[in-house]
């Protein structure tokens, strides 16, 4: 589905079609797959971290979906998955910056974030279009 399209039918979307968590997803997964290779040093540090806030992308989402009727707590829902977002922005530059992972796989990772937050910027400015009424 374009982009477009995807932004103007959303309203009666079961959440699995919702292009910012189906992405979010496929990065928390794969963040999870890289993690396995970081240190055992750090499994209760960095490895938990970006782990968390990756997965914790997804779950806002799915709760802000589920309070789309209600559109405070529909965008306070967002706010908090964009915030997740962006810290797994910054453990993203502390695994690059420990070695952990390579500048390529930090440059795609990094990217799939900024197209996140785009999409959750987008539900955010227009939360009306995600509405249940």
């Amino acid at each position: 589905m374009p982009e477009a399209e995807y932004m103007e039918n959303t309203a009666f979307m079961k959440l699995q079609d919702l292009l910012a968590y189906r992405k979010s997803f496929v990065l928390a997964m794969e963040l999870f797959e890289i993690s396995k290779k970081f240190p055992k040093g750090e499994q209760y540090s960095l490895t938990d971290q970006i782990r968390r806030s990756s997965r914790s992308v997804s779950a806002n989402i799915v709760e802000s979906y589920a309070k789309r009727r209600y559109p405070k707590h529909f965008i306070a829902k967002l706010t908090d998955s964009d915030g997740e977002n962006l810290e797994t922005q910054v453990w993203l530059e502390f695994s690059k910056e420990c070695g952990y992972i390579n500048e390529k796989e930090f440059d795609t990772l990094f990217s799939q974030t900024v197209e996140i937050a785009k999409l959750l910027h987008y539900m955010i400015n227009n939360p009306g279009k995600f509405s249940s009424k």
